[in-house]
């Protein structure tokens, strides 16, 4: 069995909706100096609603660490969390949308990139 395709599904949901939630925090902190919890939720709920969206549309219980299931939730999240915020009152500007795009993508595709490499790294053989 492949690393991307053994990988704990639940683990890579888990790590996924806490990065969605770093994102979030991050923006809030650097924005107003600080957060609520309520204001934490109600900036990222777009956002996870899109990430989840994101995990059934690709499925990625099947293959959670897999590169391509990244791209396909990283997609699903930044346009789905974006149509979500907008649609909710929550404004939009163009910079907010590119922020958001390369944020996000280096958060849920990075982090399988890193596993891909680690996965890589552990099968080479040993001399």
């Amino acid at each position: 069995m492949t690393p991307a395709r053994s990988f704990p599904w639940i683990l890579a949901l888990a790590i996924d909706v806490a990065l969605v939630v770093a994102f979030a925090a991050i923006g809030m902190r650097s924005h107003h100096g600080g957060f609520t919890a309520l204001g934490l939720l109600e900036t990222a709920w777009p956002f996870l609603v899109g990430a989840l969206l994101g995990w059934l549309v690709a499925r990625a219980w099947r293959r959670p660490a897999r590169l391509g299931t990244g791209l396909l939730i990283w997609f699903v999240a930044a346009a789905g969390g974006m149509a979500l915020r907008v649609a909710t009152g929550g404004g939009f500007a163009w910079s907010f949308l590119i922020v958001t795009l390369v944020v996000l993508a280096a958060l849920l595709i990075g982090w399988r990139a890193i596993a891909a490499l680690v996965a890589r790294i552990r099968a080479r053989p040993r001399t």
